[in-house]
């Protein structure tokens, strides 16, 4: 088992033990497993899964740090983070297309303002893949008609 905390500034998403972790650093996907050999990166955001018992939990992270340390213990600094039963589609589609405007209208700015827009626009832009990954789950609220 692998002890696996999951923080951001705002909270605790998760905080107990599990069988393994999949997630996105900005090296491509890794999969941590009991005794998985010490190890500090930097998260892209995306995916996050967790599997206990046989079961998949999936998450959505926004980018962040993550430490393996020996003894299987694993910590999870994110900036944002939400399990898949909190995501609102209609929601994460305003905000990507304000991120997207933002993005746009900085364009010529300087690249401070540039990046911070283009990181906002990518965090939404994972939120929105895994929200449509399991769009047809019972976790995902659906997208308002109104």
């Amino acid at each position: 088992m692998i002890q696996l905390s999951i923080i951001t500034p705002e909270r605790t998403i998760f905080d107990g033990a599990v069988d393994q972790v999949t997630l996105r650093t900005t090296e491509g996907e890794i999969t941590v497993l009991p005794h998985h050999l010490p190890l500090v990166s930097v998260l892209a955001p995306g995916e996050l899964r967790l599997r206990h018992a046989g079961q998949e939990v999936p998450m959505v992270i926004a980018g962040g740090f993550v430490e393996v340390f020996s003894g299987s213990r694993v910590a999870i600094l994110a900036d944002d983070a939400l399990r898949v039963e909190e995501i609102d589609i209609a929601a994460i589609e305003a905000a990507r297309e304000r991120a997207r405007e933002a993005l746009l209208g900085v364009r010529h700015a300087d690249d401070v303002s540039f990046a911070a827009a283009a990181a906002a626009l990518e965090k939404e832009l994972a939120r929105l893949r895994v929200a449509r990954k399991y769009r047809g789950s019972r976790l995902i609220t659906p997208p308002s008609h109104e």
